[in-house]
């Protein structure tokens, strides 16, 4: 089966990638870059000659990666909370998933994976599941997601083969760049945790791609999975990531509401002045409100095996060591 991936210079999707080709099928990549497709994937000569040069919101470079595919994987997104890069992230996300899964439903495509966020599913204190209605989002990239999710939505109910996994917080190693939920972990080593309330939700991110190469198969259903992750509680986190490096991670202890409040000035200050705030109102309530994931039953019954989440912790801090993105001292004994 040839199956389209766009995103597969990235995190999620070069881990796609590798899962599809492992199992035998055929890879066409829908890339901004040929160096970086010859560099993620070197060596895969067949990989490169096919690659589909252009941009997820270009209709004609679209539709050239399209022509001949069999299923189509979509994780190509842009990620930032940055106020500065709100616009890209409204104008690139949603344009991406009309030309994408909408343009691979309109040629009958039969099997499409669409890659969204539990984010667009959040709402405070209520567990997600598959029977969450997309919400009203505030920062532009759970906007952007939330829209395309209504989309898929509209898609979905008359017919169209569109499988949507909702990841939580993506980590693990062989990152190309530095995603967002790897570039969460370095935070905590090089700067400082924040002992709050609720806790946090990760998926190690080859765990996913086995998920989103599964779903690409023709024999699955159609329809939404949510993939629940592994949850620690912030006080647990701090504890063991104390344990794997064997230093004491810098952390401080900040009730949920203040947190919450000072994310509501920092959005009040960038309607006035637009510069990146780290405690954004919405990613306070994400660290302070998480109100756990109910995992599709279909998703479940498929029987996919999870890796121990202490080995994708240890596996993640060793590679961002390995790749410099934190010190042999902020890694303590995992540098060894």
């Amino acid at each position: 089966m040839r199956v389209l991936v766009t995103g597969g210079t990235g995190f999620t999707g070069s881990h796609c990638v590798r899962e599809l080709l492992a199992a035998g099928h055929e890879v066409r990549l829908l890339a901004r870059s040929r160096e970086k497709v010859a560099r993620v994937f070197a060596g895969n000569a067949a990989l490169h000659a096919d690659a589909v040069i252009g941009d997820v919101t270009d209709p004609a470079a679209v539709a050239e990666a399209l022509d001949g595919a069999e299923a189509v994987v979509h994780t190509a997104a842009v990620v930032a909370v940055e106020a500065r890069r709100a616009r890209e992230v409204l104008d690139t996300n949603f344009r991406a998933v009309e030309l994408v899964v909408g343009g691979a439903c309109e040629r009958g495509i039969g099997s499409v994976v669409y890659v969204s966020s539990l984010g667009a599913l959040f709402q405070p204190g209520r567990p997600i599941s598959e029977d969450c209605e997309p919400v009203e989002a505030s920062s532009p990239y759970a906007r952007s997601k939330a829209d395309g999710e209504s989309y898929v939505r509209r898609l979905q109910a008359r017919g169209a083969p569109v499988r949507t996994v909702y990841p939580p917080a993506i980590i693990g190693p062989d990152d190309p760049g530095l995603s967002e939920g790897n570039h969460t972990v370095g935070v905590f080593l090089n700067q400082m945790m924040v002992d709050t309330d609720t806790g946090f939700e990760m998926v190690d991110v080859r765990d996913l791609a086995r998920v989103i190469a599964r779903l690409a198969e023709p024999d699955t259903e159609s329809g939404r999975y949510v993939m629940g992750g592994h949850y620690h509680r912030w006080t647990d986190l701090i504890a063991l990531l104390d344990e794997l490096t064997g230093r004491r991670v810098r952390r401080i202890r900040i009730p949920g509401r203040t947190l919450r409040a000072l994310g509501r000035v920092g959005d009040a200050v960038k309607h006035v002045i637009p510069f990146d705030f780290p405690l954004a109102g919405e990613a306070m309530d994400f660290a302070t409100q998480w109100p756990g994931v109910v995992p599709s039953p279909r998703l479940e019954a498929l029987g996919l095996p999870r890796r121990d989440p202490r080995a994708t912790w240890e596996e993640t801090i060793r590679w961002l060591h390995a790749a410099g993105h934190l010190t042999a001292k902020q890694v303590g004994k995992l540098a060894e």
